[in-house]
């Protein structure tokens, strides 16, 4: 890989961690972090239709939609989880979870897994995955609480809305441009209605316009990602784009200044470690 190959693969990664830090330092609520992405992501979605004029056939359209609704649900259960139990923790668990999950539909579902050393591999990086996300979730008081449950709950199901945002493309044998248009319109549709049961949404205030900073990371990432796997092939882009832990934890931990005791930091560097190690070693599977 030349340096701008290794650059490129490196633009989802930082944008995917810096969306986390950058919509925690503009704050409001979840509606408006959330509603500034749906409209970035929409507008760079009619942008990159209008140049890459994809075929919108059914298919197209019903894969785009249930990966949209998949990354709506999981993206509003994580940004919730950040006020429950903090980004430093919410984030490596998120991904931990991620990697799992991804993993196994792709080993069970795609037969991805084909031989015993790609079994071996993966099943191993999985129990490094699942230790790290333990060593992450470590609290020195006992007493952990409602809210760090309930940041549980929501993590199990946002991630499962993640992983069927990563799977139904594939499923539907959908290419990355492709899908870029009508993922973005079932995102900003399904966000739209997802966010106005709740109470005082504020879905058009000032702290969603504010947010569109948060979209502009996600759309570099996105993009980042598709231009990645086409230079440096799907292994080497998925794995480097997992480096965005370590950007939104540290960022939790030094730019929010989150309140953690110096064992717990070191738990949680740790853990990182390990699903960061996780995965690469699922990225070499594939």
């Amino acid at each position: 890989m030349s340096v701008t190959d290794i650059l490129i693969a490196l633009v989802p990664a930082l944008g995917l961690g810096f969306q986390v830090i950058c919509m925690q330092l503009i704050g409001g609520k979840y509606t408006n972090k959330v509603m500034g992405m749906a409209i970035v992501t929409l507008l760079v979605g009619i942008g990159v239709y209008f140049i890459k004029q994809p075929v919108l056939t059914p298919a197209l359209w019903m894969g785009a939609a249930l990966s949209g609704i998949g990354f709506c649900i999981g993206i509003i259960l994580q940004v919730k989880s950040f006020s429950l139990v903090g980004v430093s923790m919410t984030m490596p668990i998120s991904v931990g979870e991620q990697l799992v999950g991804t993993a196994l539909v792709g080993a069970i579902c795609f037969r991805e897994w084909t031989n015993v050393n790609q079994w071996l591999l993966g099943v191993g990086a999985l129990i490094l995955i699942v230790v790290g996300i333990a060593l992450t979730a470590y609290q020195e008081d006992s007493d952990r609480g409602s809210n760090f449950k309930k940041g549980m709950i929501y993590l199990l199901i946002s991630s499962l809305g993640f992983v069927a945002y990563a799977s139904f493309p594939t499923a539907f044998h959908l290419g990355g441009w492709d899908m870029v248009f009508p993922q973005s319109v079932a995102i900003f549709i399904t966000m739209l209605i997802l966010c106005s049961f709740e109470h005082d949404s504020q879905l058009f205030a000032v702290k969603t316009w504010q947010n569109m900073a948060t979209g502009v990371c996600f759309a570099i990432a996105n993009l980042g990602i598709i231009f990645s796997n086409e230079i440096n092939g799907v292994a080497v882009g998925y794995t480097i784009s997992q480096l965005n832990v370590v950007i939104s934890t540290l960022g939790g931990l030094w730019i929010l200044h989150e309140a953690k005791t110096p064992k717990e930091v070191r738990f949680i560097i740790t853990g990182v470690i390990l699903v960061v190690a996780g995965g690469v070693m699922i990225g070499i599977t594939k």
